[in-house]
């Protein structure tokens, strides 16, 4: 999403010296407002990486989001007629949750190149709380949080207190932590009509943050809570059971393929180092590399600064999501 000159064509445009025109009445009250709200919309981007930079000192990481809860940055790749299936792996900004990071100078370097940005969002999956977010939507006319009560009662298990985030809309954000070694995925409305799961691959809208529908803020009394841990009836419900796939051998190995998903991992900065493997890795044995590339992708990882066990964990997680475990 580039940055329109929204000024251009009020600029008046001087060929030499002239004499000045008569102002229209109306020019006097224009550029009060213009400079009001150009000023306003400085604030809330102020604001709003402030409100980021603090989610990211807490473990989390964060991206800059549009006043339409999208992504600020525009996909590099946006004017080529044939885009890549790339998320990250040429370097630039702009590949959505894969720009999340919890390092601050990489933060306000995404803020800086999207100054429009009003709000931010909080990669979910990620170390170290693995977050889970459970998405309770009122404006499709169904009562989520009573749904998920009644899932609660029929499945023995009570949601700990934890961070719950009020939606402009009426809704709820209710943050749990996952388990390092349960790869939880996105959905919308599998578990019940109304709640939508935000996990690995997803984010939330993060407090503080300005939309077109309004402000989203902590519920009084859980912003200093941590995420607690996601209960493990709860867990189940949210993991459907994997099939197992055939495992069968590729008749060859696609070196350029399996080069690029390691590039992949090697580009990672602070904060999607985790997130980059596990889609790597993912994406590896979704093709029959994956056994082929579990020792160079953890030689990658370990390269960018995970330890040998939060590899394996995640290379691990993938084969799993994958049926290859």
């Amino acid at each position: 999403m580039a940055p329109s000159d929204r000024h251009a064509e009020d600029r008046p445009l001087h060929d030499g010296p002239h004499e000045p025109a008569a102002e229209h009445p109306a020019a006097h009250d224009q550029a009060p407002r213009a400079r009001g709200r150009h000023a306003a919309e400085r604030h809330t981007a102020t604001l709003a990486l402030a409100h980021a930079l603090s989610a990211a000192e807490r473990g989390l990481a964060v991206l800059p989001l549009s006043r339409g809860k999208l992504p600020a940055l525009r996909s590099p790749h946006h004017d080529d007629p044939h885009p890549p299936p790339c998320h990250g792996e040429c370097g630039r900004m702009g590949h959505g949750v894969y720009d999340a990071s919890t390092d601050p100078v990489r933060i306000r370097e995404l803020f800086a190149a999207a100054p429009w940005a009003s709000g931010y969002g909080i990669a979910c999956g990620l170390p170290p709380y693995h977050l889970i977010g459970i998405d309770l939507d009122t404006k499709t006319g169904t009562d989520a949080p009573a749904a998920l009560r009644e899932l609660a009662l029929r499945h023995l298990f009570t949601i700990p207190e934890t961070v719950v985030v009020a939606t402009p809309s009426g809704g709820r954000h209710v943050w749990l932590s996952g388990p390092p070694d349960i790869v939880v995925p996105n959905s919308a409305g599998r578990l019940a009509p109304g709640i939508d799961i935000r996990g690995a691959g997803g984010y939330l809208v993060g407090p503080g943050s300005r939309t077109e529908q309004g402000v989203y803020s902590t519920v009084p009394g859980t912003a200093h809570l941590p995420p607690a841990a996601c209960p493990e009836a709860l867990l189940r419900l949210l993991v459907p059971p994997l099939h197992r796939r055939p495992a069968t051998a590729p008749p060859h190995v696609d070196v350029q393929q399996g080069q690029g998903l390691v590039q992949f991992v090697l580009a990672a900065h602070e904060g999607q180092r985790n997130t980059r493997l596990f889609w790597a890795a993912c994406r590896a044995y979704e093709n029959g590399l994956g056994e082929a590339l579990a020792v160079p992708l953890t030689e990658a990882a370990l390269r960018v600064g995970l330890t040998l066990r939060e590899a394996r964990s995640t290379i691990a997680s993938a084969a799993r999501l994958t049926g290859q475990a």
